[in-house]
C-alpha cells in the first residue's frame, strides 16, 4: 500500500512538473540586433523583440523564457525543439517557409545603406564599393542578388561586427535593415544613409515549427490583442518614437 501511495504521489508530481514545463513558452531571439534584441553588459536580453515577446506571453497567460541564439543556428534550434518560437525580426521568405511556419507579420522592414557622411558613393554606384552585411539576412541576399560578382560583398556574423568595420574604414558601406541602421547612425557621428530606404516588401513574423497550428493561432490572437489594446504601440513608441506596425 505504501508503495502504491508513493508511486501515485510520484506520478502526480511528475505530471504536475510536466504540465508546468509545458506552460512555459520558450522563445529564441538573436541578442545581437539592437534596438530589436541585444544583450546588456550584465547579460540581460533587451529590445523591441524581447518586449513584444513578453507582451504576447502575458496576453496568452503563459510563462515566458527568452534565450539568445546565434543567427546561423536559430532555425535549426527551433526545428530541433530547443525552443518553441523565434521572435528575432525574422523576414518571412519562401526559403525559410520550407523549413518552418510563421505567424502573421508583426511589422514591415525596409533596407538602407549606411556610409560615411562625406562619401561620394550613391546607390547607383554602390556596385563599385565594398559592401558589408550580416550573413544569411535579407540585406546580404539583396546585395548578392542586385550586384552579384560585380561588387565586393563582405559578410559578417552580426550587424555590430559589420558596423565596426565600417567605422574602422575596412568597408565603404553597410547594407542593413532601416530601423537598426537609423539607431546606429543616430549614435555615431560622421555617418549617414546613402539615398532613400529600399522597399523590398519585407514582412517580419514569428517563426514556429511546421504544423503547430494551435501555437500559431494563439500567437496570432495575442498579436491582434496587443495591437488593438495599445500595448504594441506603447512598446514601439518607446523604442522608435512611432508605431512601426
Amino acid at each position: 500500500m505504501k508503495k502504491s501511495i508513493m508511486t501515485a504521489g510520484l506520478m502526480a508530481i511528475a505530471m504536475g512538473t510536466t504540465a508546468q514545463a509545458e506552460d512555459v513558452l520558450r522563445i529564441a531571439t538573436e541578442g545581437a540586433y539592437p534596438p530589436f534584441n541585444n544583450v546588456t553588459a550584465d547579460g540581460e536580453l533587451v529590445g523591441f523583440d524581447v518586449e513584444i515577446a513578453k507582451a504576447l506571453c502575458a496576453e496568452m497567460k503563459r510563462d515566458c523564457e527568452i534565450v539568445a541564439q546565434d543567427w546561423d543556428g536559430i532555425i535549426p534550434g527551433l526545428v530541433n525543439d530547443k525552443y518553441d518560437a523565434i521572435v528575432a525580426s525574422m523576414s518571412i521568405t519562401p526559403e525559410r517557409q520550407q523549413a518552418i511556419d510563421f505567424t502573421d507579420p508583426y511589422y514591415s522592414n525596409y533596407l538602407s545603406v549606411v556610409a560615411a557622411s562625406d562619401t561620394e558613393i550613391t546607390q547607383d554606384t554602390l556596385k563599385d564599393a565594398s559592401i558589408g552585411a550580416q550573413r544569411s539576412t535579407i540585406g546580404s541576399q539583396w546585395a548578392e542578388d542586385t550586384f552579384g560578382s560585380r561588387a565586393d560583398i563582405r559578410l559578417y556574423d552580426t550587424n555590430p561586427a559589420a558596423f565596426s568595420d565600417l567605422k574602422a574604414g575596412r568597408v565603404d558601406t553597410v547594407v542593413v535593415d532601416f530601423l537598426p541602421g537609423a539607431a546606429w547612425v543616430g549614435e555615431n557621428e560622421g555617418f549617414d544613409f546613402v539615398g532613400e530606404r529600399i522597399d523590398i516588401e519585407d514582412k517580419i513574423g514569428i517563426g514556429i515549427r511546421k504544423g503547430e497550428t494551435d501555437l500559431s493561432d494563439a500567437l496570432n490572437a495575442a498579436l491582434s490583442a496587443i495591437l488593438s489594446n495599445g500595448t504594441y504601440e506603447a512598446i514601439s513608441v518607446d523604442y522608435f518614437g512611432v508605431n512601426i506596425f
